[in-house]
């Protein structure tokens, strides 16, 4: 059997709807049974005018999506991942789950064009982070903060500048490559690959330059990046964390607790950048939201602060080493307060610090 979806010869019955997504330029679409379909347009949510689909309805319009392997994955395990791409247009982001026992679809769209550095206002140490050619680059942050957007846009950095190869591995694939400069191979897990595991074990075979491992979720996969960067390679990969040096705690905790001194060490030697970010509202005319960003890069001092698992003491470290491109988060939210990208309230609202920031915008150094 051939694990694509099902065709009827005609689009799946939600390509009506992903269509009506671009045309309104809202960010996601969620299907409820019973309920009217709602979507998100500048970070609100709102329901919609359209009809009210049954539990039945809404099953059906996942099945047309789903290859033979996916629809068994989500009957077994209640949710799958997988992307839709409508031609000519943008790609999508699906996730079906259950709920109350109904099936239910969150959709979120992302567009083709991979958007630079410039036009997601991230600072200017993006490009020097995108320029290494060795060592690991770990993007965190919470479910939903563009983690992927960010990654993507510093692959096309280097697909734009540099002969490379360029391999990735995603669960699933959310911007489409157009190779430039670089030769970029995409590895779609389901598709592709079964596996993360049986991924990784390929990839030195596949000679890459630059590597993208969608998601380090478990000790296995985050030692296989480990790896690929120790031997000359700049691997990219997202961590669940809620801040630059939270991340490397977050790391560690993958792993058992006799293994995390050899796991330090090679972080402290081979860790390039940690870049955490949350996307709040924006008042730009041109934008719905805006990353606020806290960047961690490696220097002697970070080096030895890791081995000695002093990682709360990184925060300081970046307040201080901003002359290098460090960046804080209450400095980021600062800087776009100032650049008119965001409310005040909201920076207030995201502020590990609120007495911090307030005493920035009075001009106040905090160190």
């Amino acid at each position: 059997m051939s694990d694509t979806p099902r065709s009827t010869g005609q689009p799946p019955l939600l390509e009506k709807y992903f269509r009506a997504l671009t045309k309104a330029d809202a960010s996601d679409l969620h299907l409820k049974a019973d309920n009217p379909p709602h979507i998100r347009t500048a970070m609100k949510l709102q329901a919609s005018t359209g009809e009210v689909f049954s539990n039945e309805d809404i099953l059906e319009m996942a099945e047309e999506l789903m290859t033979p392997s996916q629809s068994a994955f989500f009957h077994e395990h209640g949710n799958v991942d997988l992307a839709y791409e409508v031609e000519g247009g943008d790609r999508f982001r699906v996730n079906i789950f259950r709920q109350r026992g109904r099936v239910s679809l969150a959709v979120r769209r992302v567009t083709r064009n991979v958007p630079s550095f410039e036009s997601l206002h991230l600072p200017p140490v993006m490009s020097r982070i995108a320029e290494s050619h060795q060592g690991l680059v770990l993007l965190s942050g919470p479910t939903g903060s563009g983690k992927s957007t960010t990654i993507a846009s510093m692959l096309q950095y280097i697909n734009e500048r540099r002969h490379c190869h360029i391999v990735t591995i995603e669960d699933p694939i959310e911007y489409l490559f157009v190779d430039d400069k670089a030769l970029i191979s995409q590895r779609e897990i389901g598709i592709d690959v079964e596996d993360f595991q049986q991924a990784l074990k390929y990839l030195m075979r596949q000679d890459p330059d630059v590597v993208l491992i969608g998601e380090m979720r478990d000790a296995e996969t985050f030692q296989a990046g480990l790896q690929a960067s120790e031997t000359g390679h700049l691997v990219f990969g997202t961590v669940h964390a809620s801040s630059a040096p939270q991340t490397i705690g977050r790391i560690l905790d993958l792993f058992p607790i006799d293994g995390r001194d050899r796991v330090r060490q090679s972080l402290a030697f081979n860790l390039r950048a940690v870049v955490c970010q949350k996307l709040l509202p924006s008042i730009a005319d041109d934008l719905d939201r805006v990353p606020a960003v806290d960047v961690l890069l490696t220097n002697p001092s970070v080096r030895q602060f890791i081995m000695e698992s002093r990682d709360a003491e990184l925060t300081e470290i970046i307040k201080t080493r901003e002359v290098d491109g460090m960046i804080s988060f209450t400095k980021s939210l600062l800087e776009l307060i100032e650049n008119e990208l965001i409310e005040p309230k909201v920076g207030f609202e995201a502020a590990p610090n609120i007495d911090e920031l307030k005493m920035l915008m009075k001009g106040i150094k905090t160190r």
